[in-house]
């Protein structure tokens, strides 16, 4: 059993980096022909599938899309947690695709990630002291480890945790509070861009409100850039400046928030749009788009539009090539045949 850690009382108020939502227009985080294949006997299932996305500092990019569309596999390829197959990444300008061990684990420092499940990602055996204080310890981000659990008191202070938690362990804590240690691991090192992979999806609603806001004030303190995985379109719409919709690992869609949800353009957007729970009286005149037909494997996909099979509108030129994203409007991209030449077919 470890020895308890000695929490220092209040000293000081952590330092948080200046706000870095600036004019600059350069992508922090930025993707070209991004693609990350499964390999299954002698096929491939594609996981995500030639994506290109540009996520600018102190922003969030939502990215949405139901259960197995690839949303957490783009996620953990961008850090490089999984290796892509192929396609380039770019953090800061910088191409990061091919770097080793040695440089990868410098970049990491400032690419960080929150995962789902707030209990299964912590580990069990170590305090909330200490496992806020692991990444710091393992980099040796400063010099000593009073100074190192003194910042971890501190980012706990920051995350609304407590400090009668530090020695306490994770099965001692309610989803809540284990998701808050998950944030506060999160930012020990100080980072700039972080993956929310659906960081709120197994909390109670009321809890899931509190974990966006800490998120969403966080940004704005730290300049802290996000890319936000979730299922939930009416979480996404709450939190993110623009928001790319995916499926089977392609991006059909992308858009400004509002503008997504005013005025949606494919036909599966359309689909996920209908499906957001509303008040009974709204959802009295309210049409629903059921979706019906096969979904196409992602194992070795034929060439077209994977989502031809579910859709109301498909037409044979729909399955005879893959379909690149066509600028409809200003900030607002569709894969979609019905917005060929920007004329729009409702």
């Amino acid at each position: 059993m470890t020895e308890m850690a000695q929490i220092p009382p209040i000293t000081q108020t952590p330092q948080i980096p200046e706000n870095s939502k600036a004019p600059d227009r350069t992508p922090l985080v930025e993707t070209h022909g991004l693609k990350k294949y499964f390999k299954i006997g002698r096929e491939f299932l594609h996981a995500v599938d030639d994506v290109n996305l540009s996520i600018f500092p102190g922003q969030t990019l939502g990215v949405v899309g139901e259960s197995g569309c690839g949303k957490s596999t783009l996620g953990r390829t961008v850090l490089r947690l999984i290796e892509p197959s192929s396609g380039r990444i770019f953090f800061q300008g910088e191409d990061i695709t091919h770097y080793g061990r040695q440089k990868i684990k410098k970049i990491r420092t400032n690419m960080q990630i929150i995962f789902q499940d707030p209990y299964s990602s912590l580990n069990p055996r170590m305090s909330v002291v200490e496992i806020i204080a692991e990444y710091m310890l393992v980099n040796k981000t400063l010099p000593d480890k009073k100074a190192i659990f003194n910042r971890a008191a501190q980012l706990m202070d920051m995350v609304g945790l407590a400090r009668r938690f530090a020695n306490l362990y994770p099965h001692e804590l309610d989803g809540g509070r284990r998701q808050r240690i998950g944030v506060a691991r999160a930012l020990s090192l100080n980072p700039k861009f972080i993956v929310c992979d659906e960081p709120v999806s197994a909390l109670d609603v009321s809890i899931q409100a509190q974990i966006l806001n800490l998120l969403m004030d966080l940004q704005e303190e730290m300049g802290l850039t996000y890319m936000f995985i979730t299922h939930d379109l009416s979480v996404v719409r709450h939190i993110s400046d623009e928001i790319m919709v995916m499926y089977l690992g392609q991006c059909v869609e992308k858009a400004l928030p509002d503008d997504l949800f005013k005025n949606p353009k494919h036909p599966y957007t359309r689909a996920l749009l209908s499906a957001i729970p509303e008040p009974v009286i709204e959802m009295r005149n309210k049409e629903i788009e059921v979706l019906k037909g096969e979904v196409t494997s992602p194992i070795s996909p034929a060439p077209g539009c994977r989502f031809a099979p579910r859709c109301q509108k498909v037409s044979n030129e729909c399955t005879k090539a893959d379909l690149p994203l066509i600028a409809v409007a200003e900030n607002h991209q569709v894969a979609c045949l019905l917005f060929q030449n920007n004329i729009t077919k409702s």
